[in-house]
């Protein structure tokens, strides 16, 4: 008996030791061809793989059980996967990304300038504009498109290989995979969506980087959440306040459910204040956040200190 337990005992050990591992394929969605060559990760983190030339992968998600796992290839939408269970293979079916747009030959003067125009708004809006912002490059830029005849008022780029970003700031690799990037001069209000994983740039400046990544941590969306989830806002020098001015205090925002998911609950605008630092978020309904500082942006908009922190000063969540 005492042999059966130790037996049982070392394989739960194992199994925690080795992680859990779980195994799939990726293929077209209209054609069922596999796909070579994907990327398979956890969006916002250093964590992925590749499929082979048959499009089949393996990844450990023991570090990441309840986040969705995103499949990305060159030509096709990323897609998200979740409820993901050891020993269950997946079968994942990209759709391709089919773009209906005018295409421009840049070849005369006046397109080469509107081309560098479009250029250098997409960098500001998409990097952001701070100073880790001039540390930071998109090695591919040549493979983005704009829609540069069908809409005035609207700037949207397109993109059908990931970006690659080199952020030298805070040493980090990004392969982005944008999905949607779209500017409204008039308004100047931007969205963009996609799936990113983060690599670390072997090169880096240790002691640079490191302070650099402190840095943009302090006052930044995951710092205030992980603040807002284990209620300590006042300790990490936040301070929220509704649209009368009156205090917010965690009980009046946050509601957990039976699982241990917690959501923002709240409908209106917000002032977030950093020392004296000011951002605002507007929201609308329930928004998810975990513990790690991850969160569901579909429910946010952001203006002031924090909408400006674009990629160029972002982390993955494993900081």
């Amino acid at each position: 008996m005492k042999k059966i337990t130790l037996w049982i005992l070392f394989f739960s050990l194992y199994s925690l030791t080795y992680g859990q591992v779980i195994k799939g394929k990726i293929i077209d969605k209209h054609n069922q061809k596999e796909i070579p060559f994907a990327t398979i990760y956890f969006s916002g983190t250093v964590v992925g793989t590749s499929s082979n030339e048959n499009g089949d992968f393996e990844i450990d998600i023991t570090k990441y059980k309840t986040k969705a796992l995103t499949c990305s290839a060159i030509g096709y939408y990323s897609k998200s996967v979740e409820d993901l269970y050891e020993g269950e293979d997946l079968l994942v079916k990209l759709t391709p990304k089919v773009y209906d747009i005018n295409e421009a030959v840049i070849n005369s003067k006046s397109l080469v300038r509107l081309r560098k125009k479009h250029l250098r708004l997409f960098r500001e809006e998409f990097l952001g504009t701070t100073d880790n912002s001039w540390d930071c490059a998109i090695v591919n830029e040549e493979d983005i498109t704009f829609n540069y005849f069908e809409d005035e008022d609207t700037l949207k780029a397109y993109v059908s290989k990931p970006l690659i970003i080199e952020n030298k700031a805070l040493g980090y690799k990004i392969t982005y995979y944008l999905d949607k990037f779209e500017y409204y001069r008039d308004s100047k209000f931007v969205f963009f969506t996609g799936n990113f994983i983060f690599e670390e740039d072997p090169t880096r400046k240790i002691e640079l980087t490191d302070k650099n990544r402190k840095y943009v941590y302090n006052g930044s969306r995951m710092h205030f959440f992980r603040s807002l989830w284990n209620d300590d806002l006042s300790r990490n020098r936040y301070r929220i306040v509704d649209s009368d001015n009156k205090k917010i205090k965690y009980k009046d925002i946050v509601v957990e459910d039976e699982s241990n998911n917690k959501y923002l609950k709240y409908k209106g605008s917000l002032r977030i204040y950093f020392f004296e630092i000011e951002s605002k978020m507007i929201v609308s309904g329930l928004v998810l956040f975990e513990e790690n500082g991850n969160f569901d942006p579909s429910g946010i908009r952001w203006t002031g200190s924090m909408a400006g922190k674009r990629i160029a000063d972002w982390l993955p969540l494993e900081y």
